[in-house]
Formats: C-alpha cells, sequence, structure tokens
C-alpha cells in the first residue's frame, strides 16, 4: 500500500550537491552557500517554486562536481528561511519533503546541474501489528540515544513524530552516527517496515557504542577523583607527620632550610625566604609551583645582601692607573680622586651619582672600567639604549611565568658584591610605551636619598644600593627628563683635539692595533706626521673610533704583506698614507690669501673639533631684502639681522651714505650642505657686511669671535679651546675673543698659547679698526 503525498514535483529539478552528509524529509538542516554558481542555482529556485533537490555525493572530491559523483535518490527541500551576507554568502534553512529520484542529467549553460526527476512514494504494509511493533521498537532505542548522549528533545515534535512510523524513521536516521552508505541506504528504502527493521539494527550498534564510551568515561573519572582523593591524604598525613616531628616529604627543603641558616642575611630577607621555604615543605613535589619558589630562594641565596669589596683609598696608585688608562679627561679623574679623598675621611659617606656626557667614541664607557681598577670594585656595564619596558629596571612580579628579576639586581648577582661600579650607558637613548616608563623606575635607583631600600617587583624585599657607584653615560642631555638629570652630577667630556688624539694614537691606538694584527716594530713604525695627518685628512670625529679603524686599517694591510713573505720595514710618513688609505676624505677650510672686500674669519665649534667659518657678503641693487644663504640656523639669522641693525644705526660714524631700501645684502656662510647655528659668529657677520658696505678690505689672518649686542657689547661665547685649535690648524695666529672669555685661555693647551696672540674685545668698535685697516670713525 503506498501513501500518496499532495506535493506536486516539476519535471525538471535544480540539484545541489550536498557533501555535509544525507538529508531526510520531515527535518530542517542549515547549509552555507559560498560559490557562485550555487548562489545561482538559490536565487533561480527563489523566482521559481523555491524547490531545490538535495543529494548526497558517494565521493569526496574537491571540484569541480560531476554527475556521476552523485547518488540517484535525494530529498526534494523547500527554503524555509534565507539570509545573505556580505561577500555574497548565503544561508539557508531547508525542510525535506519528499524523495526523489534522477531520471536523467540534463545539460545546460547553467552554472549548476539539472535533472529530470520522479516522485517517490513510501510503501505501507497491509499488516499493521508488525508495523506498529518495529514502530515501538524504534521509539524506545531512540529515547535511550537521546539518554546516552544526553541530548533533550523537543517533547512536542518528538510526540508528532513518535506518532507517524514514517516520519519517526527519518527522524531517527537523522539522530544516529553512521557512515553516508548506511544512511544513504535507509533514503532509498521504499518500504517503511523494511526502513525501520534496517534502522534498529543500526541503533543497536550505536548504543552499544555509546553504553561503552560513557563506560570508559566513568572509569576516566574514577581515576581522577582518586588522584585527587590520594593528593588530600598525602597532605593529611604530611601534616600528621608534622605534628609529630617526622621529615618533610620534599627532599630540597631541608638542604635549602641550611643553606639559610648559613647565609647572612637582612632579618626582612631572611624572614621572607624561611616563608617561602615553609611553603614549600607543604607543597607536593609535582606542583609547578615548586619550581617557581625553589627559584625565589636560590635569588635570595645567590645575591649580596651583605658581601663588597674593600675600597682601595690609595689616591696615588689610584690617579697612576687613570692616567695609564686614559689620556687627559682631567675633570673626570680629578672628580673620582676626590670620591676617593672623600671616602677615606668619611667612610660611611654616600656615593655621588655620576653622568658622564660627551659624543661617541671619547672614552665615557672605558672610563667606568678604569675607575673600577682604581677603587678596587667589580664592574658592571648595562646598556639601556632602546629599552622600553620598566620590567627590565624593576623585575617581573611572580605570579606572570617566566618572572625574573630586574637588570639592576641581575648585575649585581653577576658581580658578587653589593658595592660595585655600575654603568648604565646610553641613558639618554631610553624610551617608554604602554609598558611603562624606564626613566621612572631609575628615579628610585639613582636617588642616593631612596636607592638604600630599592624594592624590585620579583624580590619584593629591599635591597641597599647605597653603596653601588652609579655612573651613567649620554650623548646629550635634550631627552633626559629633568628630574632624573637632577639625581645625577653632569661630567662633560668634550672631544679631543688633533693633539690630543695624536698622543691617544702614540700612547694607546698604534700599540693595540699592531698587537691585534700580530705585528711588531720590526715591520711597521708610525712617525708623528703620519699619524697628524691621518687625524686631519682621514678622520673627521669628536672621539677617536675612526682613528682606530684607520690605524687598524693600516695595521691589516701591512700584516697582508708580511703574511705573503714580504717583512721589509714600513714608516708610515704623510707621503705613503695615499698607498694604505687611498685619496684624501676630508679638507679643511682655508684663509684667504689676499684681503678682501666683504669676506671675514670667524670660528665655530663642532664635535669633531674647532674650525674656520669664511663668512661672505656682497651689495647689489634691489628692494632692501637681506638674504641669507648657506643653511643658516635661526639664532644664526637673527645675529645676520642684528649686526645689520647696528650698521644702521651707527651708518653716519662711518661715513655710510647707503640707500638701505634701493640695495639688496646677501650673506653666505661657505659648506652650503652643512648646517650651521649660533651666536657666536656675531662679530664676523658685522665685519663681513660693513666691510662690503664701505667697500674696504678686511685683514685675512686674523679671526674672531663673539656675540652682539645692539649697543656693540661682545658677549662671551663657549668652546674657546676647540676654536683656537681650528685656528692654528687653519694657519690663523691672531684671534680676537671676548673679554669675559679670558678666563678660558687657560684651558687652552700650553704649547698652542706660545704660538698665538690673543686680544680681548669689550665692544665692537675695538675690533673694527684691526681688521677693516681702512677704516675709521668719521671725526676720529
Amino acid at each position: 500500500m503506498h501513501r500518496v503525498t499532495t506535493l506536486e514535483l516539476p519535471e525538471i529539478l535544480p540539484v545541489l550537491p550536498s557533501s555535509d552528509g544525507v538529508v531526510y524529509p520531515f527535518t530542517v538542516v542549515p547549509r552555507t552557500i559560498t560559490k557562485l554558481g550555487t548562489a545561482e542555482l538559490v536565487d533561480d529556485a527563489v523566482r521559481a517554486e523555491k524547490l531545490i533537490g538535495v543529494v548526497s555525493l558517494n565521493n569526496i572530491i574537491n571540484a569541480p562536481v560531476l554527475p556521476a559523483d552523485l547518488y540517484r535518490t535525494g530529498t526534494v527541500t523547500g527554503i524555509d528561511r534565507l539570509y545573505r551576507f556580505p561577500g555574497n554568502i548565503i544561508r539557508l534553512h531547508l525542510r525535506g519533503l519528499v524523495r526523489f529520484r534522477i531520471l536523467e542529467f540534463i545539460e545546460t549553460d547553467k552554472p549548476y546541474i539539472l535533472a529530470r526527476v520522479e516522485k517517490l512514494e513510501s510503501v505501507f504494509p497491509k499488516d499493521d501489528v508488525e508495523l506498529n511493533a518495529w514502530q515501538n521498537t524504534v521509539g524506545i532505542q531512540l529515547k535511550q540515544i537521546f539518554e546516552l548522549t544526553r541530548t533533550i528533545p523537543d517533547d512536542s515534535q518528538f510526540l508528532e513524530l513518535s506518532g507517524d512510523p514514517e516520519k519517526l524513521s527519518f527522524l531517527a536516521a537523522s539522530r544516529i552516527e553512521a557512515n553516508i552508505e548506511e544512511k544513504q541506504s535507509i533514503l532509498e528504502v521504499d518500504n517503511v517496515l523494511e526502513r525501520l527493521s534496517m534502522l534498529s539494527g543500526l541503533m543497536e550498534k550505536e548504543i552499544r557504542i555509546l553504553k561503552l564510551r560513557n563506560k570508559i568515561q566513568g572509569q576516566v573519572r574514577t581515576e581522577i577523583e582518586k588522584d585527587q582523593k590520594e593528593y588530600i591524604l598525602k597532605e593529611q598525613m604530611k601534616a600528621i607527620q608534622k605534628e609529630l616531628g617526622g621529615e618533610t616529604e620534599n627532599p630540597d627543603a631541608e638542604e635549602l632550610r641550611q643553606q639559610i641558616e648559613k647565609k647572612n642575611l637582612p632579618e626582612m630577607v631572611g624572614k621572607a625566604a624561611m616563608e617561602e621555604l615553609d611553603r614549600l615543605t607543604r607543597m607536593h613535589p609535582g606542583l609547578p609551583e615548586v619550581a617557581v619558589i625553589r627559584n625565589y630562594i636560590e635569588w635570595i641565596l645567590h645575591l649580596p645582601w651583605k658581601e663588597s669589596t674593600k675600597d682601595r683609598l690609595d689616591i696615588n696608585r689610584a690617579q697612576r692607573v687613570l692616567e695609564k688608562d686614559h689620556y687627559d679627561l682631567k675633570d673626570v679623574k680629578e672628580r673620582v680622586l676626590e670620591f676617593l679623598a672623600v671616602r677615606k675621611l668619611n667612610p660611611s659617606g654616600k656615593a655621588p651619582i655620576l653622568c658622564f656626557v660627551g659624543p661617541p667614541g671619547v672614552g665615557k664607557t672605558s672610563m667606568g672600567k678604569s675607575i673600577a681598577r682604581a677603587i678596587g670594585r667589580k664592574f658592571v656595564r648595562l646598556s639601556l639604549g632602546g629599552v622600553h619596558d620598566e620590567a627590565e629596571i624593576r623585575g617581573h612580579r611572580r605570579t606572570y611565568i617566566g618572572a625574573m628579576p630586574g637588570k639592576i639586581i641581575q648585575g649585581l648577582k653577576e658581580a658578587g658584591s653589593n658595592n660595585p661600579v655600575f654603568m648604565l650607558d646610553e641613558v639618554d637613548k631610553i624610551g617608554s610605551d604602554f609598558r611603562g616608563d624606564p626613566t621612572s623606575a631609575l628615579l628610585e635607583v639613582l636617588d642616593p636619598e631612596q636607592n638604600f631600600s630599592f624594592r624590585d617587583n620579583y624580590m619584593n624585599v629591599p635591597f641597599d644600593l647605597s653603596g653601588v657607584q652609579f655612573i651613567t653615560t649620554a650623548n646629550c642631555m635634550d631627552t633626559i627628563p629633568s628630574p632624573l638629570r637632577d639625581r645625577m652630577e653632569i661630567i662633560r667630556i668634550p672631544g679631543y683635539t688633533s693633539a690630543e688624539k695624536l698622543e691617544i694614537a702614540k700612547r694607546y691606538l698604534v700599540e693595540r692595533q699592531m698587537d691585534n694584527a700580530g705585528l711588531t716594530g720590526k715591520v711597521l713604525r708610525f712617525r708623528r706626521k703620519g699619524l697628524s695627518r691621518i687625524i686631519a685628512d682621514y678622520t673627521r670625529e669628536a672621539g677617536v673610533r675612526e682613528l682606530e679603524r684607520t690605524i687598524g686599517k693600516i695595521c691589516r694591510k701591512v700584516a697582508m704583506k708580511v703574511a705573503g713573505g714580504n717583512d721589509d720595514l714600513v714608516i708610515i710618513t704623510p707621503s705613503r698614507l695615499s698607498e694604505f688609505l687611498g685619496p684624501i676624505k676630508f679638507t679643511r677650510e682655508r684663509i684667504s690669501d689676499k684681503p678682501r672686500v666683504g669676506v671675514s674669519t670667524a670660528l665655530a665649534w663642532t664635535p669633531a673639533g674647532g674650525e674656520i667659518l669664511l663668512i661672505e657678503t656682497t651689495i647689489m641693487s634691489g628692494k632692501g631684502e637681506l638674504i641669507l644663504t648657506g643653511q643658516l640656523g635661526q639664532v644664526m639669522q637673527e645675529s645676520v639681522k642684528a649686526a645689520l641693525s647696528w650698521i644702521r644705526t651707527h651708518a653716519d660714524e662711518y661715513g655710510l651714505k647707503t640707500n638701505f631700501r634701493e640695495v639688496d645684502i646677501h650673506l653666505h656662510v661657505p659648506a652650503g650642505a652643512t648646517p650651521k647655528d649660533g651666536p657666536s659668529a656675531g662679530v664676523a657677520i658685522l665685519i663681513s657686511i660693513l666691510s662690503a658696505l664701505t667697500r674696504k678690505p678686511v685683514v685675512p689672518d686674523i679671526a674672531v669671535t663673539g656675540e652682539i649686542s645692539l649697543q656693540g657689547r661682545v658677549m662671551p661665547v663657549g668652546g674657546i679651546k676647540e676654536k683656537t685649535l681650528g685656528a692654528l690648524a687653519a694657519g690663523i695666529t691672531r684671534v680676537f675673543l671676548p673679554f669675559e672669555n679670558s678666563r678660558n685661555i687657560e684651558e687652552i693647551p700650553e704649547e698652542t698659547r706660545k704660538l698665538m696672540h690673543f686680544e680681548l674685545i669689550k665692544k665692537v668698535q675695538d675690533v673694527i679698526e684691526n681688521l677693516i685697516p681702512g677704516l675709521k670713525e668719521v671725526g676720529s
């Protein structure tokens, strides 16, 4: 007997291949459509009768799906719900209606499959008794599956479907776990009685599997509960043993206890260590926190809480060490000797926080090592360049996995004493971000009033840093926050002069590079003039790093000759430099060969040393404009304007009849690719403009430096030592200086002072008649 459904199928039906399992009538399944061809199938179905034939794949393939990959029996589904999402994605809810069989596939230009189909009707037996028996059996089995899987069905839906054997068979088939072939076989059976019989066998098999799985899960749960019970019993046993005076179960605890008692720890630190040890003895050895506590106790045991080195307070010995390791740097050496003298008279005094500020390569870091050697302390160096995380200084809290103390505590452990020389390099290059500001952490470290109780986040007990000699280094002060700068004693280390570089090369660099290359004085020697020419023509720096690399380059080339069998003596003189180093890399500005109108000589100070600057001015017809070229900075431009204002104010005194509204003044400073700034060229600028306006030449072999005011006063400037040496290197022996810079003349090396003639000036009138001999004030 057939049960006829009222649904009329079209002759041609779009087919949707299903790789997600078999779809049965009377069930609702979701499907996600992402392919363009399938999306067009859905759009066409929506425009037609909203019917889609879903057929399972008989073979798992990627693409494209061919008719041979499909079963011939499927389920007609209606589109219950449709959702569209960006990216041409469609979400469908398909409701299974009736079964169908594919008669043939239709070839079209559509990007999806079309087929000629016929509807399949279910066959019911004439005897209802056997059908009811199988129906009850499958219903009971389905309830068992719900109970074993802890699935709560929709009672109303279940009651509705359980009363219809056909609906019940498809509902049960959709709920069981079976392979695609078994599920497809159930769909293809027309006889309801046979379908229920086949389904009952599959459900019985799944019930046995579910019971076995639940049994295994119960056993595993029992084992876990047993382990927890054993752990609780062990903890109780340890407590009983403790009450009875028994030994702890942890084998490491007693050893750590002995080490703590032997170590001379501060009271608070010892108390913290014993508290952590008590926690350790109460813990099961297998717990991960045991390793964390043990690591913490070991850090306490390895830190030098009271271990320190004895200072060597022999000032004469310290001076010899500093002089041997470094040339010049008098301010630094004098400050170190002062510290030793104070420490000798007052051993309990606090150590100063020193900050060496200077360009790269002048010996800031190596001076720290020399200080440690001079006073007999350990040396620790920490580079702060690029540090962004506050925890790098103060450490991580122990709640984090892999937590460790900060770099300060790590450095003290490395030193093995609580009073090393601790150098914090590149303090001006510390960064900050969302992880914190390391400079804020340094405020406590570098404050003698606070660092006696520095508390690292990991250790969480105070450590006395008051005995540590902290030395910081920086290339500039601008990027150091003012609260941090206020805690440090600034000692500026200027760049070396050419004479100082020559001495450093002779005493240290040549010997070191010859040793590195494996050379002796029998095969290579450097003449004094050769080293001077290397400094002048092949390097341009404030320090001596490039100079050492250049000397090393010569040594390597000589070593290559010696290794090749040529061990003839090589003497480095100026004439042989091009052979080893190539053509000259740098040239210095030279003075004019004769007096010129509008050209004066100023002095400049750069990190690489002092130099002369030629100030050039020309006057031309125009509209009263002031033209400035040569990359002049804001301060230097203001000096030009101040000089021009003074000249215009005193024009009558020098017989100037120029109509400044009808001329343009163009002032240029050569080496236009190099930026220039500062007020020290003010007097030279005034001389250059005044010479151009009066058409009187300027004496070429006299240089002048000084800032000018609108009243014509000459004010002091910096870098006198470097500027004077730069003038002498350019062939100038007569220099005009501001009167208030007279104290700086003592800083100039004695041999240089003997070759130079200095004249001190208070106002610009004092220098005009010397630099422009043909110009005199009207009426004088």
